[in-house]
């Protein structure tokens, strides 16, 4: 029994800092993406989205347009908080805390995928009706 309990606490403590460097990966490439909006690069902005997202907006410039229409909360954060990342039916989803520039919080899901260029956002959707206490 302590030996079956010494090889569960090896493989789960070798599984954390993998577990840890994808949290990593993929809030960086959300960062990244939310530093490009900030400062109106929709090229770099448009480089983080799977191609899935660059096939259904075709360009950056529309790409963008999108976001400043329907998600300006993304396009000007006035502050940036991850929180948990979790699969869902087998997909991963990190979620975000989004303050906008009037001080409203709004909750997001970026759905990740693995691409061999590393990691892309395949789709962001707002939280509707999510209460955010202090």
């Amino acid at each position: 029994m302590t030996r079956l309990f010494q090889l569960a606490a090896a493989l789960w403590l070798a599984l954390v800092p993998m577990a840890q460097a994808q949290d990593a990966a993929i809030q960086g490439v959300i960062a990244r993406q939310i530093e490009a909006f900030k400062a109106d690069d929709f090229a770099t902005a448009f480089t983080f989205a799977s191609p899935a997202i660059k096939g259904i907006f075709g360009t950056p410039e529309r790409f963008g347009q999108m976001v400043r229409q329907g998600y300006p909360m993304v396009h000007r954060p006035a502050e940036v908080r991850f929180l948990e990342l979790r699969e869902v039916q087998g997909r991963l989803w990190q979620r975000v805390m989004m303050t906008d520039a009037a001080g409203q919080v709004h909750l997001l899901e970026y759905q990740m995928i693995e691409a061999p260029e590393g990691w892309q956002i395949n789709g962001v959707q707002i939280l509707k009706g999510v209460g955010v206490g202090a």
